[in-house]
């Protein structure tokens, strides 16, 4: 009588073993269960932590180049800029080292100053322009006709007029004359048109002076006149200035500009 009742106790032990074995089991995948969900909301969570971050970023770097004085001067231009737009601003950040004219006119070496008038600008020189050396002065100035931006600009196209217009220009002009025609070639093949009709203004100018002496060199500049010559806009002021070369540099004068410019219609014709 007594193995029936272990039989029924060692039942009920087993049943006993097997529900607690799947309490634990229930147990731990309900744990596993709630784990990869609260790991999935977390990365949910960082994920869309970095995407706020990212876009308050994107916002502050935008409003601080729309809030800059530069950007601010792109979309609000001033009333004179369109007076004059390529005025050089001496407070702003330069985004290239300045050129040898730009440095020399900053330090004083140009022994005159611009002067701003009502109708128009002036130059006031510190002494009289006879009483200068051209050498190197007039040298300076010719570079200067490169400059695109004022007050370069006038002042290296006004101080070389009004230097060859001193007395006694003529024999201080000649000896500089190998040095100030690269110089001059220089300007006439500049991509920009009104650096092109400064350093024409000054050929002229300079033929004025010096004569017949400039044959001797003109070789050198009436290349880069012929390939201008095909510019519509240029064509009546090159013709001029050939005309101007040829009437100061006499008979000599013609077969050169022939040579170089075939098409080109004399004076005496």
């Amino acid at each position: 009588m007594w193995k029936p009742n272990i039989w029924r106790t060692n039942c009920s032990l087993s049943l006993r073993s097997e529900r607690e074995t799947m309490q634990k089991s229930e147990c731990s995948g309900g744990t596993q269960l709630k784990n990869r969900v609260t790991g999935n909301d977390d990365q949910r969570t960082s994920s869309g932590t970095q995407i706020k971050h990212r876009n308050a970023v994107q916002r502050s770097k935008s409003s601080l180049s729309t809030s800059s004085p530069e950007s601010a001067g792109k979309l609000h231009p001033r009333p004179s800029d369109k007076l004059n737009p390529k005025t050089i601003n001496p407070f702003g950040e330069q985004s290239r080292a300045p050129s040898a004219f730009a440095a020399i006119y900053s330090k004083g070496g140009i022994p005159c100053r611009l002067v701003h008038g009502s109708v128009k600008h002036r130059l006031q020189w510190e002494c009289p322009p006879e009483s200068l050396s051209f050498d190197p002065l007039l040298i300076t100035l010719a570079e200067g006709l490169r400059e695109t931006k004022h007050p370069y600009t006038f002042v290296s196209q006004e101080g070389f007029r009004e230097l060859l217009l001193v007395k006694g220009a003529p024999e201080k002009a000649v000896p500089l004359l190998p040095r100030l025609i690269p110089v001059l070639k220089a300007a006439l093949v500049h991509s920009d048109d009104e650096v092109f009709e400064r350093g024409l203004n000054a050929l002229v100018q300079l033929s004025v002076v010096v004569g017949p002496s400039l044959n001797d060199h003109l070789k050198h500049l009436l290349t880069s006149l012929s390939k201008r010559l095909m510019d519509k806009k240029f064509k009546e002021p090159i013709t001029s200035a050939l005309q101007k070369l040829e009437q100061r540099g006499g008979s000599g004068s013609l077969s050169i500009i022939k040579s170089k410019i075939p098409t080109y219609c004399s004076i005496c014709c």
